[in-house]
């Protein structure tokens, strides 16, 4: 791979989660203090990362995969998602701004599929040159998350008061049409399958793959997979609102601790999973998710706050060391027939239907503490997730047999 198609890829990859980090963290701190919304249609806003998820393999399957460049239904997409963004800065109740904030989530969660084809077929190595490209997506977020907090402090408390956190939306808005018009520029990536091959359902769902659940150990990692997807749900919905309303300062730049970490862990995993394997490996997982929400209600924004930094910064345990590595347990279990429909199933079941649940439960859980005067009891908030993780794990543990899984770097 080029130099110069490197540098392609990469600004590609950090404009994209730029994107998505430059206006989905603050989101559950922007609507309740400037649109006035309730817990439960925070949960609404936050869903549409779901609809979106289930919708997304249909534009991949049955547009981008038959008829039109993958470069160039991501530009296209992008260039709209700028024109929702900006239409969502503007919404003055939560009724207008759901249906744009909807639209969005269906032109956005097939671009990340799509940056990841772009990238795969440009390159000789993928094993080797992904990573490389990848962690730019990871700086991206990072970078919006330190700019919201450290350089704009739309984030503070004079901030979120006087409605800044509205230029989220703007800055991301722009970032997307650059990034709609740059795809353009980007290496030729034709669609992968003839217009004319028939294609099912079954297939752009990732169905094919359902024979894998007459396996016990499959069965019961999947049904876990969509679980721990409910305690995931809370910390993506409520933590910046959480540190927001307790008043930590530059709440969104200090949750970038969590993606710094994600880079940290990713890098251990390989050890981690070949010298104790891969139940322990998801035990672990699950064991990060409790504490973190414990540390998270007993924590606060005086003399306890070094807990509410160790909870952010045990993300990369909590997402690589569960779902990563449930990514390559399923590579493992699928064989090269369904390799690619599992995936897509396992990502249907937890980002589609598994997060769908969660923030509908996270919705419903943190509008019935409400305390008085928009504040909430988030040490009883934080607990339901954290007893919810322990239970999953408790299950899994009992249920799941031990089996050695092959791990290649």
């Amino acid at each position: 791979m080029k130099k110069s198609t490197q540098f392609q890829l990469s600004l590609m990859m950090f404009l994209e989660f730029f994107i998505w980090g430059g206006w989905f963290v603050t989101l559950g701190s922007y609507l309740p203090n400037t649109l006035k919304t309730s817990d439960i249609e925070t949960g609404m806003a936050y869903s549409t990362q779901s609809w979106g998820a289930i919708i997304a393999p249909f534009i991949i399957g049955l547009v981008a995969d038959r008829f039109f460049n993958a470069e160039k239904i991501l530009g296209v997409l992008h260039l709209i998602g700028a024109f929702l963004m900006y239409q969502m800065a503007n919404a003055t109740d939560f009724g207008v701004f759901y249906p744009y904030v909807l639209g969005y989530m269906i032109a956005y969660m097939p671009t990340l599929a799509l940056v990841n084809s772009v990238s795969f077929h440009q390159m000789n190595d993928p094993a080797k040159q992904f990573s490389l490209v990848r962690v730019f997506g990871t700086i991206g977020w990072i970078v919006a998350g330190l700019l919201i907090s450290y350089a704009f402090h739309w984030d503070s408390e004079e901030g979120i008061a006087s409605g800044m956190l509205k230029n989220t939306f703007l800055m991301t808005a722009i970032a997307s049409a650059f990034l709609g018009v740059f795809s353009f520029t980007l290496p030729k990536t034709p669609p992968k399958v003839s217009k004319d091959q028939k294609i099912t359902v079954s297939e752009i769902l990732g169905l094919d793959a359902l024979k894998l659940l007459k396996d016990r150990n499959f069965l019961i990692f999947f049904l876990s997979s969509v679980l721990i997807c409910i305690p995931l749900a809370f910390y993506y919905q409520h933590t910046n609102q959480f540190l927001s309303e307790i008043k930590v300062p530059n709440p969104t730049g200090k949750m970038t601790i969590g993606q710094a970490s994600e880079v940290l862990f990713m890098l251990l995993l390989p050890f981690f999973f070949k010298r104790f394997g891969f139940k322990k490996t998801l035990l672990v997982g699950m064991l990060a998710w409790g504490i973190r929400y414990l540390l998270f209600a007993y924590g606060n924004s005086g003399e306890l706050a070094f807990m509410l930094i160790i909870g952010i910064a045990m993300h990369g345990i909590c997402y690589d060391f569960f779902f990563v590595s449930g990514q390559i347990y399923t590579d493992s279990k699928a064989g090269e027939k369904v390799k690619s429909a599992a995936q897509g199933l396992i990502t249907l079941a937890t980002y589609g239907v598994g997060m769908l649940v969660g923030f509908y439960v996270a919705g419903k859980i943190t509008d019935a503490n409400v305390i008085g005067d928009g504040q909430h009891d988030w040490s009883s908030i934080w607990t339901f997730p954290a007893i919810f993780a322990a239970v999953v794990l408790v299950l899994f543990a009992v249920f799941f047999k031990n089996e050695k899984i092959e791990y290649k770097e």
